[in-house]
């Protein structure tokens, strides 16, 4: 049987840092697909988010033209735009912001909708702004499947409201609720 997703993307902002860490420790141990998270983060800082979310599996940020593989989970890098590519390799791209963010979860977003279309799960947490939003309706758009936190339990909810506003086939879930979707629909046959 085919799978239902080939890629979960998650994107987040202030706020997100929790909900990140417990979609990560509630993943499938056998998850057979990759994983892209993508956080604001500050630009001249030096970061270790990556350290941070390795709570129960290594996370990469990855290099330009890397391989996308199976189970793996990455990190936009720091002060780059991500963006996946139809030949299931990674793009980094050092142009303007968007949305006063560089990574940007729309660009990230977009770029998946155009290259994986209907298999992609896209998940969009608390943030203080609106970006992601554009992007989750066109992975939504494409019929993949759109996903966005309750802004009732988020700790910044414009970025949720947003996409809400902006993709009406946008689901709301909790984090609970996100982990149990994941679970039932990537596991092995």
């Amino acid at each position: 049987m085919e799978a239902q997703f080939n890629i979960i993307l998650i994107g987040g902002s202030a706020g997100s840092l929790q909900p990140v860490i417990s979609i990560l420790e509630q993943l499938p141990e056998d998850l057979r697909i990759p994983v892209v998270i993508v956080l604001h983060r500050l630009r001249n800082v030096q970061s270790e988010m990556d350290r941070l979310l390795s709570v129960k599996k290594k996370i990469t940020e990855p290099e330009d033209k890397e391989k996308i593989l199976p189970g793996r989970i990455y990190l936009a890098p720091q002060n780059y735009h991500l963006m996946l590519e139809a030949d299931d390799t990674f793009m980094l791209d050092y142009s303007e912001l968007v949305n006063f963010s560089r990574p940007s979860i729309d660009m990230t977003f977009s770029s998946a909708a155009i290259a994986y279309q209907h298999k992609v799960m896209a998940i969009l947490l608390s943030g203080a702004n609106h970006d992601g939003a554009a992007g989750l309706c066109e992975i939504a758009a494409q019929g993949g499947t759109a996903i966005v936190q309750d802004p009732a339990e988020a700790d910044f909810d414009v970025m949720p409201l947003a996409a809400i506003a902006m993709c009406d086939r946008a689901r709301v879930m909790s984090i609970e609720d996100i982990n149990l979707y994941i679970k039932s629909n990537t596991q092995a046959d």
